[in-house]
């Protein structure tokens, strides 16, 4: 354990409205920050994320965009494409972290945007921004 702490994994997806780079980095901030927010962690409490998309999109790597925020330097960033299935959802983003957190904390798993539809149950509990900040603003250097 780290400073009492417990390692969690938390799971997490969205989806880009198009496969740009603008639109898929808007998908992974908005997600990082719901994660973040919601499970109340910095950069330095993560331990891994592995992001995995959709083959329709190939703009940008999501793990780049993580990569920008601030405390994320040292965190082990790893991309890759999710397996292909007959009438999967379209340009999805997942997210699996690894968290020190504190022990016993309720955990939240943001499904966001179209990706709400794979979790229902985890869909519809988003706390807002407490400064209503864009991630870009306020997570990263």
């Amino acid at each position: 354990m780290r400073n009492h702490r417990e390692l969690r994994a938390l799971r997490g997806a969205t989806t880009a409205g198009a496969n740009t780079s603008a639109a898929i980095t808007e998908s992974v901030e908005e997600l990082l920050l719901a994660l973040i927010e919601n499970n109340n962690f910095k950069g330095e409490h993560v331990v891994s994320v592995t992001f995995s998309v959709t083959g329709d999109l190939n703009a940008c790597f999501p793990a780049a965009v993580a990569r920008r925020w601030t405390g994320w330097d040292t965190v082990a960033l790893l991309d890759c494409q999710q397996m292909a299935v007959i009438g999967d959802l379209p340009r999805c983003i997942r997210l699996m972290a690894h968290v020190w957190l504190e022990p016993g904390q309720e955990i939240f798993h943001p499904y966001l945007r179209g990706a709400a539809r794979l979790r229902p149950d985890r869909s519809n509990y988003i706390r807002k921004s407490q400064e209503g900040t864009r991630p870009s603003d306020k997570n990263k250097d």
